[in-house]
């Protein structure tokens, strides 16, 4: 009986050092940060356009899940900067149609640097190689042709601002 009777002890002691912690406590960003300024990415891909869609979504990701007053431009007012860099867009055929001809799902790939900077200019968060992924079908029959890539950028634009923020907040 004595047994059975630690075992919950056991359990809630292994718990309880486990490292779990609530959202937003990651130690690494200021304890007074109100003000987090995402200005444009920039982008040195020949793209036009996924910078926009990038930035877009970290922004509304980090309104969303956050306490901090987010502004979509550089301000030296703000307790710290999320700069980001488009280095690389890709689309690259996945599938082969044979009675057509043509490619009839693609893969999307981006590759980012990520930086988030304090008002001091001290780097909270870094990360200089983000690679994300969304794959998209191709639309063969012309009369309902539709693009799907700018579907497919904004869906991983998605993904990304979810990783990044969770990744700043727990401090990854």
């Amino acid at each position: 009986m004595r047994l059975f009777a630690l075992v919950p002890l056991a359990v809630v002691l292994g718990l309880a050092g486990c490292g779990y912690h609530t959202l937003g406590a990651a130690t690494h960003l200021p304890p007074d940060l109100t003000t987090l300024a995402v200005p444009l990415f920039s982008n040195q891909t020949n793209t036009y356009g996924t910078e926009t869609v990038l930035t877009g979504a970290v922004i509304r990701e980090f309104a969303a899940r956050t306490r901090y007053r987010v502004v979509p431009q550089a301000d030296p007012d703000a307790g710290a900067t999320l700069r980001g860099v488009l280095l690389k867009e890709a689309v690259t055929p996945l599938t082969y149609n044979s009675s057509t001809q043509q490619s009839s799902s693609f893969l999307v790939t981006i590759v980012l640097s990520v930086t988030l900077t304090g008002r001091d200019g001290h780097v909270l968060y870094r990360n200089p190689s983000y690679v994300f992924r969304q794959q998209y079908q191709s639309t063969t029959v012309l009369p309902t042709f539709l693009q799907e890539d700018p579907a497919a950028v904004q869906r991983l634009a998605r993904d990304f601002a979810r990783q990044l923020v969770a990744d700043v907040l727990e401090g990854f």
